[in-house]
């Protein structure tokens, strides 16, 4: 996976984040779906990949527990935590700066969210520690939502090849853990008016004894 920090900083440094490709002024896809699920002051979100997302933002306002922030970006992470600062809540946040894979002990959430980080993660077995790792953190009876570039979506981000997937392939990286619950295709739009496919799925945490 060649998610650098070098590589990650430097993406983040050559431009402002509204002319990034995969920059949304209103996350409403990821919202819709969180609220779906119910997330509110008693749960635990991390949100991987972050970026300087206004997605942190909408949660600290919602109030949940605890937030945790992790992008390999440290300037990205920089960006989010100079606009959280200005806002009051309740909220604990952390952030964590560093790549997904060396999460070598996850915190426990209720909810993990990934909008196009997993799709950086091409081979098979950094998708299999993937899940591992995300099987660790999430609660039975917790959500995992993922978001990435459909098989028709962009073969390339950044400057970096992805791995685009259906449900049927998530559902196949994920089952050991977890079930699929919903999923459904999405039209992004780039801020210079191209259209990315991306799919997205919610599973649900298996109890740890199935």
């Amino acid at each position: 996976m060649a998610a650098t920090q070098e590589h990650w900083n430097g993406v983040w440094s050559k431009k402002p984040h509204a002319e990034a490709s995969w920059y949304q002024a209103d996350p409403a896809s990821s919202l819709a779906l969180i609220d779906q699920l119910g997330i509110g002051t008693s749960d635990d979100v991390i949100d991987v990949g972050c970026g300087a997302s206004h997605l942190a933002d909408q949660l600290v306002e919602r109030k949940v527990r605890r937030l945790f922030l992790l992008d390999v970006s440290s300037v990205a992470l920089d960006a989010v935590r100079s606009r959280l600062g200005q806002i009051e809540s309740a909220t604990m946040v952390d952030y964590l700066a560093t790549n997904v894979l060396d999460l070598g002990l996850p915190p426990s959430v209720s909810l993990w969210h990934d909008r196009a980080v997993l799709h950086f993660v091409r081979d098979p077995e950094g998708r299999a520690a993937y899940a591992s790792i995300a099987a660790a953190a999430v609660r039975p009876g917790g959500h995992l939502v993922i978001g990435g570039f459909a098989p028709d979506g962009p073969p390339r981000c950044s400057d970096l090849e992805v791995e685009r997937a259906d449900d049927a392939d998530l559902s196949l990286l994920f089952g050991d853990c977890f079930r699929l619950e919903s999923s459904r295709r999405e039209s992004h739009e780039t801020p210079w008016g191209s259209l990315q496919s991306f799919q997205w799925c919610v599973f649900k945490r298996c109890p740890l004894d199935s």
